[in-house]
């Protein structure tokens, strides 16, 4: 806690540990005075048996962690150390108190000793535990818990059927990622691409996530050619017939969806999974052309897919219970957090989410500017602002995706012209270093001066003009204008029976979108 690790493994690596809740290997944690000693899982009882008969025996000192201070710097060291810790707790995490917190009963300990430190500790965290923070993140922990339990679906008895090999189609980014997913997990994997550079392409982005790892030292790299070996890369769909899931991961063309999965249907067994990893068509649609939609299902992956925790399986109302209760089971396999949702455009958290672009384009052609919506939404606690977001997606997509809103929910959209305007000028976001941003090679963004002619051509095609009212808007009316929008798009998701309770929709806006898990939940009614 606050007291012993500092007193065990040094100021500097505790608050490390403490503040941005990392572990350490065993080997590193003998190192720094963590533990006594490393030794194999059959020697662990007798092992620490024997140390303990040495300490009664006297043999073996008993040090008390909680009197040490050999490992302490001195005081004003100490509190240079400290003041650093809360100046990056600050930048880190502007919005929290408990990082701080933490901060202030470790040096209460340096300063007055343990025992005044521990009383301090007591009282603070009653006081964080009455807090909305501390309520918010308690409600995320049980509601992150809760969503693999499916009414009708998870009580009916039913076995996971093993899967031990997945066949993706697509290599591009998210297939790339979907497939290193799979990988990382001890999964088989087949690729498959329309020509050579395609799939080499394909293949060689699995290359660059697999040693993203081996750079961060998560993996050796014996672990690194182990992984490899377990892919795969093909042009045809023989080597689909033994596959236990398929997962199309290619552009978003209903057409070119509808003919894979009728070239599927043909080539894979009778219990093959059929996946789709669409974002926004209607699961319905996709499958309309085959005889088995009872085993097509949406596994909607977050980019990048083989980092972000959320997985969407999305269903309708022929997806097969067995189905669903193998999919539950892949995602608890390579490590996603799963919420079963109903199909429709967007799903769950597409859907209520795009408002959010929507209305911070709705301000900006009313007036307010754009950096200043991203700064006040990115202090919110959002990872990034709406602007950057659309950026970071590509504009292509952004304007692709939003025809399909505009069609479904004609009634209750904003169509700001600004995306599409930047777009005919081979403006497509940070892949092309020009978007709302200016990207440098190492793709950090700046403001550009050049876009307010695009701000000012966006209005005056939308036929309006900046309102004064509008520049006298609050950092807090801000928010609740992007925000609101969500919420009541959420309610009606969540009213249509897409999702199946409130507290999956809170998992899927703070795992999917970024949302701030310490922020109130994201509906009033979860």
């Amino acid at each position: 806690g606050t007291q012993r690790l500092p007193r065990l493994v040094g100021l500097k690596k505790a608050l490390e540990m403490m503040l941005m809740s990392k572990s350490i290997k065993g080997v590193e944690a003998h190192k720094f005075g963590l533990v006594d000693a490393i030794v194999s899982a059959d020697k662990l009882i007798s092992t620490a048996c024997s140390c303990a008969l040495e300490i009664h025996e006297h043999k073996r000192p008993w040090l008390k962690s909680l009197l040490r201070t050999d490992r302490l710097t001195d005081i004003v060291e100490a509190k240079k150390i400290l003041k650093f810790a809360r100046v990056q707790a600050l930048k880190q995490a502007a919005n929290l108190q408990h990082p701080l917190v933490c901060i202030d009963v470790i040096e209460e300990g340096i300063l007055f000793g343990p025992r005044a430190a521990l009383m301090k500790e007591v009282l603070s965290g009653k006081m964080l535990e009455q807090s909305q923070t501390s309520k918010s993140l308690r409600h995320f922990f049980f509601a992150q818990r809760a969503t693999s339990k499916i009414p009708n679906i998870t009580n009916l008895g039913l076995t996971p059927r093993r899967i031990l090999k997945a066949a993706n189609v697509g290599g591009g980014l998210m297939g790339s990622g979907i497939a290193t997913a799979f990988i990382l997990s001890d999964i088989v994997v087949v690729l498959k691409e329309v020509n050579e550079k395609f799939l080499n392409t394909g293949i060689n982005r699995i290359k660059a996530n697999l040693q993203s790892f081996v750079k961060k030292g998560r993996m050796t790299q014996e672990d690194y050619e182990k992984k490899l070996s377990l892919l795969s890369g093909v042009l045809d769909y023989e080597q689909f017939r033994d596959a236990d899931v398929v997962i199309e991961a290619v552009i978003e063309d209903l057409l070119l969806k509808q003919k894979i999965f009728s070239d599927l249907e043909r080539s894979c067994h009778s219990n093959c999974i059929f996946a789709t990893n669409t974002s926004t068509i209607d699961l319905r649609l996709i499958g309309q052309q085959t005889a088995c939609q009872d085993r097509i299902v949406g596994a909607h992956f977050f980019s990048p897919a083989h980092v972000m925790p959320l997985l969407e399986i999305v269903r309708t109302q022929q997806t097969s219970s067995q189905v669903i209760v193998d999919l539950l089971d892949v995602a608890k396999k390579i490590r996603k957090t799963p919420i079963v949702v109903g199909s429709c455009t967007g799903f769950a958290v597409n859907r209520m989410f795009f408002p959010y672009g929507q209305a911070a384009g709705l301000l900006v052609d009313y007036g307010l500017d754009i950096y200043h919506i991203d700064h006040v939404i990115a202090n919110f606690g959002m990872p990034t602002g709406p602007f950057r977001l659309a950026d970071l997606v590509g504009f292509g997509v952004a304007v692709a995706t939003g025809k399909q809103y505009y069609k479904s929910y004609p009634e209750r959209c904003y169509k700001s012209r600004l995306t599409e305007i930047m777009l005919e000028e081979n403006r497509t976001g940070e892949s092309s270093h020009r978007g709302f941003y200016l990207y440098n090679d190492k793709r950090q963004a700046s403001p550009d001066p050049d876009i307010k002619k695009y701000v000012e051509k966006s209005r005056n095609m939308a036929g309006v003009a900046q309102d004064p009212k509008l520049m006298k808007l609050t950092d807090k009316d801000i928010v609740e204008m992007v925000f609101f929008p969500v919420v009541n798009e959420a309610c009606r998701v969540l009213d249509e029976g897409i999702a199946l309770k409130a507290s999956d929709l809170d998992v899927a806006s703070i795992m999917g979108m970024g949302f701030p898990s310490f922020r109130s939940n994201c509906l009033p009614l979860s």
